[in-house]
């Protein structure tokens, strides 16, 4: 996946230490209720639609750049979902990261579904009853998108 700039520049001094970093998610609802997913080119998965906030730039607005930069297609936030903050990773260079990623269910109000960047392999409209196979990340998203329940968080913090 392409690095932001920014994160180029702090790794040009922190090198491969843990990275603390927000990241957005992006479930996107169209008009028959089926949601948008791209199949990574990194890992050849289907998968939700995110990235990382560029310094400054709000959240919401990160979902919505996200979406039409790597699927062409236009959306309009609706309300967060979830926010959790992920399981710390090391990439293939040895640069570790861990993301609290804040998740919106977004309403498509435009564009044509097409691959837009280097990112994706694929993109597509699926019904929710016919998902391709997916990680438990895009599974949990995908379920909190479509329930009414308020924003999910991880309940096991100490009292």
């Amino acid at each position: 996946m392409a690095i932001p700039e920014f994160i180029r520049t702090l790794r040009a001094s922190a090198g491969h230490q843990m990275l603390w970093l927000p990241g957005v998610t992006a479930i996107v609802f169209d008009d028959d209720g089926r949601v948008l997913l791209g199949r990574r080119t990194d890992t050849r998965k289907w998968s939700v639609i995110g990235g990382i906030p560029e310094p400054g730039e709000q959240p919401a607005a990160c979902a919505v750049r996200e979406v039409y930069e790597e699927t062409a297609v236009r959306c309009v936030p609706e309300r967060v979902v979830l926010v959790q903050a992920l399981d710390p990773v090391t990439y293939a260079n040895g640069d570790n990261c861990q993301f609290m990623d804040i998740t919106f269910r977004c309403r498509a109000v435009g564009g044509e579904a097409r691959v837009n960047d280097d990112e994706s392999l694929e993109v597509g409209w699926f019904t929710v009853d016919a998902l391709p196979e997916l990680n438990e990340f895009g599974v949990l998203r995908i379920k909190q998108a479509l329930s009414d329940a308020p924003t999910w968080f991880d309940p096991t913090y100490p009292l």
